[in-house]
Order: C-alpha cells, then structure tokens, then sequence
C-alpha cells in the first residue's frame, strides 16, 4: 500500500498517533509519575545488587531520578529514556563505590576484623546468592544484574555501562563463571586467607 492509496481518514488517522507519540514523549509530571511507577522498583533493585546497601541504593535511585529530570534531554523512546536513567544510575552507583573505597583506605587502623565465629558463619552461608554477589565486583554484580535481573541486551548493556559488545559478552561470560565457582565452592578449601585448620 502506498501513500497514494490511503484514504483520507487513514492519513488522518496516521497524523494523530504520530502526534500522540510526540506528546508521549515529552516529560510532564503525568509522564513523569507514570515512569517513576513502571521503573522505580526494578531500578532500585538494580542498586542495590550492584552497591549491597538498600539505603544507599534508595538514595542513589532518588539522585538518578532527581539528574534524570534535571537533564530535561529529548528522548527518541520509552527504552532511550529508560537507559538513559540507568546510565545516570550506573555512574551514581560507581561514584559511591568510589567514596566507599577512599573511606576504607583512610581510615584502616578502625578496620573491623571479624571474629572467628563470624567467619565461620559467612562460610557457612556462602552458598547464598545475596552472599555471593557481594564477594564479586560491583561491575560484575551491575552486568549480571542487568543481563538477568533487568533482561537487558548485551548491546544495551555495553551502551549503560561504556564498553563493547565483545567486552560485555567476555565479562558477562567471565562474572558468571565466578558466581558459579562462588555458589559451588565447598566451604574446606576455599578461603581467602587460607586459614583452615
């Protein structure tokens, strides 16, 4: 069929969706309530795979709306905007991590060593996958969590995250092996500081 053959109503018809779908995609608070609602609960489950804290990763989730906002940028679709947002959190999430590591380099002499019963329990719930996703990098956690957690392609992962294809696929593949060495691992021999008796 070509444009020729439409009839009047069906161009009609073709301008008013073509004007809905611009009207869908510009951020007033209407638009805006409805996003928060159909991303809010799977963005912040995101953070807090990736940062292990579900406080910080609540307020990383209202700073990533907050910047999202801010930004006021157009958008080509539902799944740019969603990504867009899930950049903005990616790079929040790295921030934390960040002043995690310089708070815990600076201040070593208040380090918390735990006890032995303590650690005995960790290994003893290190088949858990809360536990096992927080022994692996918070680049890791974020592609699993993504590749499986959000059903994000690799494509769309590597776009979130700045890297490649090729590269998400290597360092999924990679991450995976790791939680399953993690998840399989027998609590005896495995120890980070080889102190078994």
């Amino acid at each position: 069929m070509s444009i020729r053959d439409l009839t009047l109503t069906e161009i009609q018809r073709a301008e008013a969706l073509a004007g809905e779908a611009e009207v869908a995609f510009v951020m007033d608070e209407e638009a805006f309530r409805a996003f928060y609602d159909r991303t809010s609960r799977g963005l912040c489950a995101y953070l807090a795979r990736v940062t292990g804290d579900r406080a910080l990763a609540e307020d990383l989730m209202q700073d990533a709306y907050y910047r999202f906002l801010r930004a006021n940028t157009p958008y080509e679709s539902e799944s740019h905007r969603r990504h867009s947002l899930f950049r903005i959190a990616t790079n929040l999430a790295r921030d934390a991590h960040r002043r995690q590591r310089v708070r815990r380099l600076t201040s070593l002499g208040d380090t918390d060593v735990p006890s032995r019963d303590r650690g005995a329990a960790q290994v003893e719930h290190q088949t858990d996958l809360s536990r096992a996703m927080q022994s692996l990098k918070s680049r890791e956690r974020a592609m699993l969590w993504l590749a499986y957690g959000e059903g994000s392609s690799h494509h769309e992962i590597g776009q979130l995250m700045g890297l490649t294809t090729g590269s998400v696929k290597l360092l999924l593949f990679r991450a995976r092996r790791r939680l399953a060495a993690i998840l399989t691992a027998r609590p005896a021999p495995s120890g980070p500081k080889g102190g078994g008796e």
